[in-house]
């Protein structure tokens, strides 16, 4: 990663790059169970989630600053006894794939989720995407089951495959 650099994601600067990524996902792959390409106004909606929820939107750029992905987490569940837990979602630009990005931004993301004190990440994968499988492995990802015919997209049934990483924090959970 030589003259790349982490950085935090702000609408401004971002918004646009990560949008192309998410949509490039969206045509041309199963890594997002969705058929309709996202909007800038989406963007922006996205982004003040993230805000309000102070989860991170973390990229890596290159020495121009060019955006080469970005890794992120939110809510996994909407209800108090899931606080500890989050669901995470890594991105790759395609032109930058195979070459350690997607590596470096799940550390990233490993580390603030463990920094903001919470417990588990959960990752979902389409089941025939092993590239990202192997990637959650090596970091001590385990799987944690499968959703079998969970979604329907370029003519075919997608199985959903949950993986997660049980982390050390926090320290003292509590109730409420």
């Amino acid at each position: 990663m030589t003259s790349q650099r982490i950085v935090q994601c702000t609408p401004d600067r971002h918004a646009a790059p990560i949008l192309d990524i998410f949509n490039e996902a969206i045509r041309t792959s199963t890594a997002i169970y969705e058929y309709e390409p996202r909007t800038a106004e989406w963007m922006i909606g996205w982004f003040e989630d993230k805000r309000r929820g102070n989860y991170p939107v973390i990229g890596i750029e290159d020495a121009s600053g060019e955006l080469l992905g970005f890794a992120t987490y939110g809510v996994f569940r909407a209800r108090p006894a899931y606080k500890y837990t989050v669901e995470h979602s890594v991105y790759v630009h395609t032109q930058h794939r195979g070459k350690g990005v997607g590596r470096a931004l799940l550390k990233e993301v490993i580390d603030h989720a463990r920094a903001q004190d919470y417990h588990v990440l959960v990752g979902g994968i389409d089941l025939s995407n092993q590239v990202s499988i192997a990637l959650h492995e090596r970091f001590g990802f385990t799987h944690a089951g499968t959703v079998r015919q969970a979604a329907y997209k370029f003519g075919r049934w997608l199985d959903l495959a949950l993986y997660q990483l049980i982390l050390d924090t926090p320290t003292h959970p509590v109730d409420g």
